[in-house]
């Protein structure tokens, strides 16, 4: 990793077909369209699709702070109103462009919406969904509908 901008060294498709270039550069533009007025803090995250669309989204902030959307939940709302699926690949940035890690909550979300081995950009390299949130709750643990 070059330690001077805490950047992993990866190669545009690193083996998994995931053009990870583009999607740091569709997290960068989405973070450009942040709504963060109270922090000064500006997040835009990309994700990759299962079918091949990249769908994005950037924070939204809001002066009573617990109503604040993080640039993943936007992004899940562009996953569904471009048409749904599941997303392969993630990638999230600040306002200088380093990669940043979802919190506990969007780590949740984005369980919710994975496609089987998805992927994320972290500060250490690229890692899958099962790692990043092992032994997650979802879906397929809640009882059938009667």
């Amino acid at each position: 990793m070059d330690e001077v901008s805490q950047r992993p060294e990866i190669s545009p498709s690193q083996g998994t077909g995931v053009d990870w270039a583009a999607l740091e550069a569709a997290a960068v533009s989405a973070m450009k369209n942040a709504y963060a007025p109270y922090s000064k803090f500006a997040v835009g995250a990309a994700a990759l699709t299962s079918d091949g669309r990249i769908v994005s989204g950037c924070n939204v902030e809001n002066a009573s702070y617990g109503l604040t959307l993080c640039a993943e939940c936007s992004l899940v709302g562009n996953l569904h109103m471009t048409g749904g699926g599941l997303l392969r690949a993630f990638y999230c940035v600040d306002a200088g462009g380093n990669i940043l890690m979802p919190c506990g909550r969007c780590r949740q979300l984005l369980y919710e919406f994975r496609a089987p081995d998805m992927e994320l950009m972290t500060t250490q390299g690229i890692k899958t969904m099962d790692q990043v949130l092992p032994d997650a709750f979802g879906p397929q643990h809640l009882e059938e509908p009667r």
